[in-house]
């Protein structure tokens, strides 16, 4: 991996992976010690308080203005959602089949490592996707733009996606093991949505009133410069501490059971893998350049793990394997999409990229390329 790439990411982002192992180690060691440290912090809702938390900072660091960015040009938006909202939900879906599915021998039905991985799947990025992008030199522009329309397109329809891959399909296929399996968890869709309204509209509507607030009566440099760096720590605190909550309440089953956390990252590693490389190929394949082609891969390639976690964490409890299988994501993904950042620098270097259609909206194809050669 790349020294510079590394040496370019904010010291809590680049030791995300070690921060994350060690609140694991922790929640283990409290739940073993003292299990009954759980039980104020479920009774204070302080695990709810903590997601809505969690959520916040992403939604306040978007830019919604930038939604025009992405309307004015129909190719990348009409890829970004095929990518997004058909190619990255199915493969997921596909991978949780595979894995936890009950259709390989070997490999027995899994329902709720199975709906965690849906819950992963069907959140997509809005945070760590524009880390990725500025370390891999993607075009800003087009990166705030997919992440402003996916923060307010998932409202509308994470929760159909959820219920269709979750407890539609599953029934549809003919499934009935895991079907069973995932009836027994009594999830319905309201329970779904109703998540969805707290956890992700509650900070939603906080992160829009931040940033017309903040930029009105500070303007854009002081919310950029100031208070976005502010709150951003808050994100992984408020991460952390749920991971060591969640581990607190699932230590013997953790220390029982390592290898889940393996086979979970198997599937995962899979996914960011297949979808970067796929993305990367669509984009260079309508003609888009390195900066464009750039942020249309790390935006399908990612996914919205706080979304993820809260509304497993608040269908399913703290103690559940969906909501283990959810909090297994971010560790999966730091070091797994720092090396696809290094991939995408070979790709600048590589290929030539003169010719394709610059990232700067309005500029004809031909003009020099961000990134060519």
């Amino acid at each position: 991996m790349s020294d510079d790439v590394v040496g370019r990411l904010s010291f809590l982002d680049r030791y995300l992976t070690i921060w994350i192992f060690a609140a694991m180690a922790v929640g283990v060691g409290l739940g073993t010690v003292a299990p009954s440290v759980t039980r104020p912090i479920q009774g204070y809702h302080l695990v709810e308080i903590g997601l809505i938390l969690m959520m916040y900072p992403p939604l306040a660091k978007v830019d919604y203005g930038k939604l025009p960015t992405v309307f004015r040009s129909t190719r990348i938006l009409g890829l970004s959602l095929v990518q997004n909202w058909l190619i990255g939900p199915t493969v997921m879906f596909a991978l949780a089949i595979v894995f936890f599915g009950g259709v390989v021998p070997g490999l027995p039905a899994r329902p709720g490592f199975f709906l965690g991985l849906v819950f992963i799947g069907m959140a997509r990025c809005i945070a760590m996707v524009l880390v990725w992008n500025d370390l891999a030199d993607g075009s800003s522009e087009y990166a705030a733009g997919l992440v402003a329309f996916n923060s307010v397109f998932q409202i509308f329809t994470y929760g159909v996606y959820v219920w269709f891959f979750a407890l539609f399909v599953p029934e549809l296929l003919g499934l009935e093991g895991l079907a069973a399996g995932i009836d027994a968890f009594d999830i319905t869709p309201m329970q779904v949505f109703q998540a969805i309204a707290i956890f992700l509209g509650i900070p939603f509507a906080g992160g829009i009133l931040s940033r017309i607030v903040g930029t009105r009566t500070k303007g854009v440099a002081w919310y950029e410069e100031t208070f976005v760096p502010t709150i951003s720590p808050v994100t992984l605190v408020a991460l952390l501490f749920t991971v060591i909550v969640m581990f607190a309440m699932q230590g013997e089953r953790i220390v029982g059971q390592p290898s889940d956390v393996l086979l979970i990252a198997v599937p995962l590693t899979i996914y960011f893998v297949v979808m970067f490389f796929v993305s990367f190929a669509m984009g260079r394949g309508i003609g888009a350049d390195y900066s464009t082609t750039t942020a249309i891969g790390f935006t399908a390639a990612s996914n919205n793990f706080e979304l993820a976690i809260a509304v497993a964490v608040a269908v399913f409890g703290v103690g559940s394997g969906v909501a283990f299988t959810t909090v297994v994501g971010p560790l999966i993904e730091v070091p797994v999409l720092l090396g696809l950042v290094n991939v995408a620098l070979y790709f600048q270097r590589t290929y030539d990229w003169r010719g394709y259609t610059t990232g700067r909206l309005g500029s004809p194809a031909g003009d020099p390329p961000k990134g060519g050669d």
